[in-house]
C-alpha cells in the first residue's frame, strides 16, 4: 500500500525526482572516487616521496570533494521540496475526501482518528520521502559502487564481503518485521490519546462540575501509558537495530586489517590499497546502515499509508449526483414522500413511513420524545444523511439530484449544537455568504435579538470569537448561528431546536421577530419546548420514528394522545388551553 500511494503522489514531480536521482548519483560517485585518490597519493606520492603528485591529486581531490558538496546540497534541497509538497498533497487529498463525508462516515472513523491521519500518519509519509530522496537514493549505488572499487582494490579481500552483506541483511530483515505489527499498535495508541483528550477538553465543565478531575487524569494516564509501552517496544528493537550493525562493521574492520596486513605482508598488496579498501568497506557497510535506518521508518509509514488508504478509499454515503440540477424554482417547497432511514446493520429503521409537507409561508414544527428520529429527519433535507428509502423533495426535485451550491442557497441550517468558527463576528456571519454587507449583518443580529450583546463586545463585529465559541455564553452562541442563517437569506430554514438555551422572554422576542423576517420562506422548527412551537402552522408528533399525528396546538390538543403527554409534562391543562 505504502509503495502504491507513493507512485501516486510522486507522478507529478517526475522532473525533480529524475534530478535528485542524478546529483545524488553524481554526489556518490565523486564519494567512491575519492579513497582511490587518496591511495594513489599515499602509493605513488608519499611512497615514492614525489611531493609534485601530492599537490597535483591532492588538488584533484578537492575539485572532487566541491563537486561532492554542490551535489549534495542541491540533492537534499529539491528532495526536502518534493517531499514536502507529497505531504501537502496527501493531507489536502485526506482532507477534501473528509469534507465528502456524511455524518456517518464521520462517526465510523471517529473525529480524533481523522485527526491523527490527516496530521501525524501524512507527516510519517512524508518523513519517508524525504529519507528515501537524501538516503535511499544513494545506498545503493554507493553499496554496489563500493563493492566494485574494492574489487578493483584487491579481489581475494573483496571475499570477506560474501560473508558480512548477507549477516547484515538477515539481521535487517528479522528486525524489521517484527517492528512492522508493533508500530500499527503505536499509531492506533495516538488514536487513543487524542481522543481522550479531545473529550476532556471539550467536556471540561462537566469533568470540574461533577468532579470528575481524578478519574478522567487515571483514563488519561492510561492511554498515555499504553503509548508509552508500545513505543517502548518498538524503541527497544530499534536500539538493537544499530549495535548489531556496529558489530558487523568493527569485526569486518579487524578481518579486513588482519588478513590485508598478511596481504601487504608477502606482497599482494599496498599500504594505499588496503587504506582504500577500509574505506570502500565503510562506505559499503555506511550505505547498509542507511538503508537500515530507511528500513527502521518503513514499518511505521507503511502502517500510515494503511491508514490514509483507508480514508481515501472510503466512498460517502451521501452521493453526489451525476447531472445535477443546478435551478430551482426558489419557491421554498418542501416534502417528504414515504420517507425511511435505517442504520447499516440496525434491525429496526430510526425513521419509516415519513410523510411530510412544508409549504412557503407556513411554519411546520416537529415534536416528539427523545429518540424519536426528529434530528434525523432534518438532516435529511440538507443531505447530511440520505434516505434509505422514499424522496426528500425541494421544489419538487429530489435533493438527491439537487447540485450543493444550489441546496446551499435554498437551505438554511441551524443545527442542534450550534457551533462557530474561530475569527469573528463578522466572519461567522458571513460563513455562508462572504459578500454580506454590515447592514444585513446587523438586521440578521437584530432579528437573532443579538444585536445588544454584540455591540457592547470590543470591536462589535470585528469581535473575536474563539473556537467553537467558547468565549461566548451558549444562549449567544445559539443567537449567533440563527443570525448567521439569517444572513443567507434562504426559501427553507431549519430550526433545530436552536432556542433550547434562551430563556422564555427571548425566545418570544426572537420568534415574533423571526416571524416577520421569514414570512413568505418555509420554516421547519424541532423542538421539545411546547411553547416555542405552539403558534406554528402544523404541527407534526413523531413517535418512535413514525408520524403519529399532524395538525395544529389546538387540533393535537384534542385528538391526539402522544402530543397532550409531551405538552401536560411541560405545562398545566390551563397554560395548555
Amino acid at each position: 500500500m505504502l509503495v502504491r500511494l507513493l507512485r501516486a503522489y510522486l507522478r507529478p514531480y517526475s522532473k525533480p525526482i529524475v534530478l535528485i536521482v542524478l546529483l545524488q548519483l553524481v554526489q556518490t560517485l565523486a564519494t567512491l572516487y575519492l579513497p582511490t585518490l587518496n591511495a594513489d597519493i599515499i602509493d605513488k606520492g608519499v611512497v615514492k616521496g614525489d611531493t609534485g603528485y601530492i599537490l597535483s591529486t591532492g588538488g584533484w581531490m578537492i575539485a572532487v570533494t566541491v563537486l561532492q558538496i554542490v551535489c549534495a546540497i542541491g540533492a537534499v534541497y529539491f528532495g526536502a521540496r518534493t517531499s514536502m509538497a507529497i505531504g501537502r498533497d496527501l493531507r489536502g487529498a485526506v482532507f477534501d475526501r473528509v469534507q465528502s463525508f456524511s455524518a456517518r462516515e464521520v462517526g465510523d472513523f471517529g473525529a480524533p482518528s481523522l485527526i491523527t491521519r490527516t496530521t501525524n500518519d501524512v507527516q510519517q509519509v512524508q518523513m519517508l520521502a524525504l529519507m528515501t530522496f537524501t538516503l535511499m537514493v544513494s545506498a545503493p549505488i554507493m553499496c554496489v559502487g563500493g563493492i566494485a572499487m574494492a574489487l578493483n582494490q584487491d579481489v581475494p579481500l573483496s571475499a570477506l564481503l560474501l560473508v558480512i552483506v548477507p549477516v547484515l541483511g538477515v539481521i535487517v530483515t528479522l528486525i524489521v518485521r517484527k517492528m512492522r505489527p508493533i508500530f500499527r499498535g503505536v499509531q492506533e495508541r495516538i488514536d487513543t490519546v487524542n481522543r481522550v483528550l479531545r473529550e476532556q477538553i471539550t467536556g471540561i465543565r462537566v469533568i470540574r462540575a461533577f468532579v470528575r478531575d481524578g478519574h478522567e487524569r487515571k483514563r488519561f494516564t492510561g492511554a498515555n501509558a499504553e503509548l508509552m509501552d508500545v513505543s517502548m517496544r518498538a524503541g527497544r528493537l530499534m536500539s538493537l537495530m544499530f549495535p548489531a550493525v556496529m558489530l558487523v562493521v568493527n569485526l569486518s574492520s579487524i578481518a579486513v586489517l588482519w588478513f590485508g596486513g598478511h596481504r601487504i605482508d608477502s606482497g599482494d598488496m599496498q599500504v594505499g590499497a588496503l587504506t582504500a579498501f577500509l574505506s570502500y568497506l565503510m562506505q559499503i557497510l555506511m550505505s547498509v546502515m542507511m538503508a537500515t535506518f530507511m528500513f527502521m521508518m518503513v514499518p511505521r509509514a507503511e502502517v500510515c499509508a494503511e491508514r490514509i488508504h483507508e480514508v481515501l478509499a472510503t466512498d460517502s454515503s451521501v452521493v453526489p449526483p451525476a447531472a445535477p440540477v443546478t435551478e430551482l424554482r426558489r419557491d421554498g417547497h418542501l416534502e417528504l414522500r414515504g420517507v425511511e432511514f435505517r442504520f447499516p446493520g440496525a434491525e429496526e429503521p430510526v425513521l419509516r413511513n415519513i410523510d411530510l409537507v412544508a409549504r412557503p409561508g407556513e411554519t411546520t414544527a416537529v415534536i416528539g420524545s427523545t429518540g424519536s428520529g426528529k434530528t434525523t429527519l432534518l438532516n435529511l433535507v440538507p443531505r447530511l444523511i440520505d434516505a434509505t428509502d422514499g424522496a426528500v423533495l425541494v421544489d419538487g426535485v429530489d435533493v438527491r439530484d439537487l447540485d450543493p451550491a444550489a441546496m446551499a442557497e435554498a437551505i438554511g441550517l441551524v443545527p442542534q449544537k450550534p457551533y462557530l468558527f474561530s475569527g469573528t463576528v463578522a466572519s461567522n456571519l458571513r460563513y455562508g455568504k462572504p459578500d454580506a454587507t454590515d447592514d444585513e449583518l446587523w438586521r440578521a443580529l437584530e432579528t437573532a435579538q443579538a444585536r445588544d450583546f454584540v455591540e457592547r463586545m470590543d470591536g462589535g463585529l470585528n469581535a473575536p470569537i474563539a473556537q467553537g465559541g467558547s468565549n461566548v455564553s451558549g444562549g449567544q452562541r445559539q443567537r449567533l448561528a440563527i443570525a448567521r442563517a439569517l444572513v443567507r437569506r434562504p426559501e427553507i430554514y431549519l430550526f433545530d431546536d436552536s432556542f433550547s438555551a434562551l430563556d422564555y422572554a427571548t425566545d418570544a422576542r426572537l420568534r415574533a421577530a423571526l416571524a416577520r423576517d421569514t414570512e413568505r420562506a418555509t420554516v421547519v422548527i424541532v423542538a421539545q419546548r411546547v411553547s416555542t412551537i405552539r403558534d406554528a402552522d402544523r404541527i407534526v408528533v413523531l413517535d418512535e420514528g413514525r408520524v403519529v399525528g399532524t395538525g395544529t396546538h389546538a387540533e393535537l390538543m384534542a385528538g391526539n394522545e402522544t402530543y397532550r403527554e409531551i405538552v401536560l409534562s411541560q405545562l398545566t391543562e390551563q397554560e395548555a388551553a
